[in-house]
């Protein structure tokens, strides 16, 4: 429908340029007619009609091309005034102010679609900025707070007075907020690497319930340790993957059940296949997410309940990289949780080919 208004318009307005074209025309050589005239009253008139209608053509052209040449000074003017805004427009993006919003209501044609264009630019740089200061921000933070502890305890290390017990309890602070960095630099890494799309993944054939077998077996300290009973109900599944990055899904997805279910739970992970996907479900007991957060807990950094996470040892990307890993493979990832009656994570991912 756009498109063929589109044509009409472009035929209406060819039609109408073509009327006034000849308007001018018309106009030329009434006015060439009417000068010519009043030169011959007092200068008189040519002997031969022919020469009188020559000097008429002539003048009419000459008139015609002058006025077609201030017509067109006209435009080129408002031309070079238009793209000058457009220049002024680059050059303050250029130089960091994303607010430029440049008025295309007045505009016409391609001046509109590039001021569109502009604007549309302009905006969107101004979220990647935001996103940008966000994510220093928050890497600030993260890193902020270890390093404190560290320094702290540090510190406190120097005092000769310390019992063996105490310089062991701080010397052990030290090593987990260590490793939380360490961890933080590992996630952004991969984070980043995800995001940029830079590398292609070699997709295999791979039975996803050995997978999630594998996973569980290599967390199986952390789940003892906390006598958390799990439980499993695979069907017999291949799937065609990026086997290593669907590993890390899992491994976020089961880390983040651990860590959130108390003592003596119950852990859920169910495999199911629908067709030409497949469906994952991993259920705990845990304390369960706002309803307010479900909606950002997949985005960078974000924490439902932050002085646990802190405690944890948490810092807010697993999530981001399952949702990232999960968009390569066509898929997604949801949440169902309720406040004090746990979380469910479902994740649904296409088999691939040969299904």
């Amino acid at each position: 429908m756009k498109k063929v208004l589109r044509i009409s318009w472009k035929i209406i307005r060819e039609t109408l340029l073509t009327i006034a074209v000849f308007a001018l025309l018309a106009v030329s050589w009434t006015g060439a007619t009417y000068i010519t005239k009043a030169i011959y009253t007092k200068t008189g008139a040519p002997s031969s009609d022919y020469i009188t209608q020559l000097i008429d053509l002539i003048l009419g052209v000459i008139i015609f091309f002058l006025c077609m040449l201030l017509i067109g000074l006209m435009f080129k003017y408002k031309e070079i005034a238009v793209m000058n805004t457009f220049t002024d427009a680059m050059r303050r993006i250029s130089k960091g102010d994303f607010s430029v919003k440049m008025d295309d209501e007045m505009l016409r044609g391609e001046f509109k679609t590039i001021a569109a264009s502009i604007n549309d630019m302009a905006g969107e740089l101004g979220r990647m900025e935001n996103m940008r200061q966000d994510f220093i921000s928050n890497v600030s933070h993260e890193i902020q707070s270890p390093l404190t502890s560290i320094r702290g305890f540090a510190r406190a290390l120097r005092n000769p007075r310390l019992t063996e017990e105490r310089r062991n309890h701080y010397l052990e602070i030290i090593e987990g907020e260590s490793r939380r960095l360490s961890q933080l630099s590992d996630n952004l890494l991969k984070l980043s690497s995800l995001e940029g799309d830079r590398q292609q993944f070699e997709m295999t054939r791979y039975r996803l319930d050995e997978q999630l077998r594998k996973v569980v077996l290599a967390n199986e300290p952390q789940w003892l340790a906390k006598q958390i009973q799990i439980v499993m109900d695979l069907t017999e599944v291949e799937i065609e993957a990026a086997e290593e990055l669907m590993s890390q899904v899992w491994i976020n997805l089961l880390h983040n059940s651990i860590k959130f279910t108390p003592d003596h739970g119950l852990i859920t992970i169910k495999l199911k296949e629908h067709g030409p996907e497949i469906e994952v479900s991993i259920t705990d007991t845990g304390a369960g997410i706002a309803e307010s957060d479900q909606l950002h807990i997949f985005e960078r950094f974000y924490k439902a309940d932050k002085s646990r996470n802190r405690t944890a040892g948490g810092s807010g990307l697993g999530l981001s990289i399952v949702k990232r890993i999960v968009d390569i493979h066509g898929g997604k990832v949801t949440v169902e949780s309720e406040l004090g009656k746990g979380s469910t994570f479902t994740v649904v991912v296409p088999c691939g080919r040969g299904q």
